[in-house]
Parts: structure tokens; C-alpha cells; sequence
């Protein structure tokens, strides 16, 4: 297509959910109930690493920098999303739209970047722990926690930069309640099979790339373990990586059916959006209940705080 002839479209419209009123009211509920318990639990986590002592270790704060990707992933997408549900008008700008799939994007491969350092962290702790404090110390800490956000800005950078320089010129609907890659190249016009394999190629480096690396850590950590001569001393050492383990084949499970496929321009989002619900949506939720039912030093943490709020009242 001949971009001196385009006339680029100024906004897009989210089809989002078929907009029946009486459901639209109860879906908005219940995501604005599970967008605050998102965003309330991942900040507790986060409140708790930094100020109790007996969790300022690397894998708290691993599990801090998760938290917190996992507030500003949800909240690219939720808000508008929200807001669009009680809306008959369900647009978004142009560049309001490229926007949030960059940011959408960002936080969501630099997850899958923290997530394969907390199985380093977990394989350090379980399979070389006389050399673990020695090698996991708090700069390391920080310097691999830089490295996973530079990581994650620069992957998705160059796809972001050839999708806005696209010719939408045509229809400006995009059949998703989010600005997905995947829907937008389906109305974009002009060649797209550079970006599509751009994509695909992420998605194999990044999701793949990250699942082999803590599969690999987990082989380690598993034939460790039940080298470990006592039950109770195996059950400690793997309740130390079941949170992330359970947290790991959600999020996996989820986005390798939704991105890892060659083309995305030429399939259906129907049940692409299901799935996106879940993966934006509910696994923010679900992580912090994970992380703090599973894990002891967590749960002592928040009895801990919470009976201080009770004490203080009483005090006074």
C-alpha cells in the first residue's frame, strides 16, 4: 500500500465482549473486584519484603520485582478494559493503542526474564548452598533484576516500531478488549509478514528460551532433593519452590497457546480472549495467594503485620 495515498486511522475501536447490559454490569464487577485484590495483594508483598528483616533475602525480592510487574501488567490492560464495559463508545487513540501493547508487552516479558532468575536463585539455594551467599549478593541481586527490565524494553522494542509504522487505513476495529499484536495486524494493511515472524520469533526465544532454562534448573533441583536423606529435609527444600513452580505453569500454560503460533493474523480471538482474561486478569490475583499459602516465611510476615495493626488500636 502506498502511504502517500493513507489516511491513518486517528483511533481504534476495542470490540472487546458482545455488549449485553445486564452482563456487562457483573463482568465489571467482578474484574474491578479481582483488579483491587491485584493490585492490594502484589503491594502487600511488596510492603512486606521491604520492611521485614526475615525476608530481605534475594528470593524475596525476586518475588518483590514479580509483584510488582505483575500491578503494572494488569493495569495496562484493566483500566481501559473497565472502562470500556460501561461505555457504548469503545475507543482508544492511536498512539494511546500502541502504547498499551508496548507497555502490556514490557511487563510481560520482563515476568517471564524475573521468573526464569528466580529458578537461578531456587537451583543456587538448593543445589550449591555453601556457595549461595557468596554468589547471590545484594548487588548481583540488583544487577540481574536491571537486566530483566533492559531485557524485556529492547525485545519487544523493534515489533512495537514496524506495528506503528504500519498503513491503517482501512478498518480501525480491533476484535480484542486490549490493543493485542495479533488482532491489530489482522486490519493492518500492507505486508505483515515481517512483523509476524519478528513475533513468533520473540515468542520462541522468549517463552521457550525461559521455559527451557527453569525447566533445566528444576532437573537439578528435583534430583537434588531426593538425594536429601530425610523426608522432612525434601519436603522443606521444595516447599521453598512450590509457589513458583505452581505460579510458572500457569503463566506458561496460558501464553504459549495465545502467542506461540506462526501466524497470528489469519486465526480466531474468540477463545484468545477467554484465555487473555485469565492471563491478565486472574493469574495477578491468584500469585500473591500462591506466594502466601505456600510459602511459611510469608505467612508469618503478614500474621506479623496484621497483629501489630490489631495491637496499635489497642494501645492507644
Amino acid at each position: 500500500m502506498d502511504l502517500t495515498n493513507c489516511t491513518r486511522v486517528s483511533e481504534f475501536i476495542l470490540l472487546g465482549f458482545p455488549h449485553i447490559w445486564g452482563m456487562n454490569i457483573t463482568l465489571f464487577l467482578v474484574v474491578l473486584l479481582l483488579y483491587i485484590l491485584s493490585v492490594a495483594g502484589n503491594g502487600l508483598i511488596i510492603v512486606m519484603v521491604k520492611v521485614d528483616r526475615r525476608l530481605q533475602k534475594p528470593m524475596y525480592f525476586f518475588l518483590s520485582n514479580l509483584s510488582f510487574l505483575e500491578m503494572w501488567y494488569t493495569t495496562a490492560v484493566v483500566p481501559m478494559m473497565l472502562t470500556n464495559l460501561l461505555s457504548a463508545k469503545t475507543t482508544i487513540c492511536f498512539y494511546c493503542c500502541m502504547a498499551q501493547s508496548y507497555f502490556h508487552f514490557l511487563f510481560g516479558i520482563t515476568e517471564f526474564y524475573i521468573l526464569t532468575v528466580m529458578s537461578f536463585d531456587r537451583y543456587l539455594a538448593i543445589c550449591q548452598p555453601l556457595r549461595y551467599t557468596t554468589i547471590m549478593t545484594s548487588n548481583v541481586c540488583l544487577q540481574l533484576s536491571l537486566v530483566t527490565w533492559l531485557g524485556g524494553f529492547c525485545t519487544i522494542l523493534l515489533q512495537t516500531v514496524l506495528v506503528v509504522r504500519l498503513p491503517f487505513c482501512g478498518s480501525n476495529v480491533v476484535n480484542h478488549f486490549y490493543c493485542d499484536i495479533g488482532p491489530m495486524l489482522k486490519i493492518a494493511g500492507g505486508d505483515t509478514h515481517l512483523i509476524e515472524a519478528l513475533g513468533f520469533l520473540i515468542a520462541v526465544a522468549v517463552i521457550l528460551g525461559s521455559l527451557m532454562l527453569t525447566v533445566v534448573s528444576y532437573i537439578f533441583i528435583i534430583s537434588t532433593i531426593l538425594r536429601i536423606p530425610s523426608a522432612s529435609g525434601q519436603r522443606r527444600a521444595f516447599s521453598t519452590c512450590a509457589s513458583h513452580l505452581t505460579v510458572v505453569s500457569i503463566l506458561y500454560g496460558a501464553v504459549l497457546f495465545i502467542y506461540l503460533r506462526p501466524s497470528a493474523k489469519h486465526s480466531s480471538f474468540s477463545l484468545n480472549k477467554a484465555i487473555s482474561v485469565l492471563n491478565t486478569v486472574i493469574t495477578p490475583v491468584l500469585n500473591p495467594f500462591i506466594y502466601t499459602i505456600r510459602n511459611n516465611e510469608v505467612k508469618e510476615a503478614l500474621r506479623k503485620a496484621l497483629g501489630k495493626k490489631v495491637q496499635n488500636p489497642l494501645i492507644l
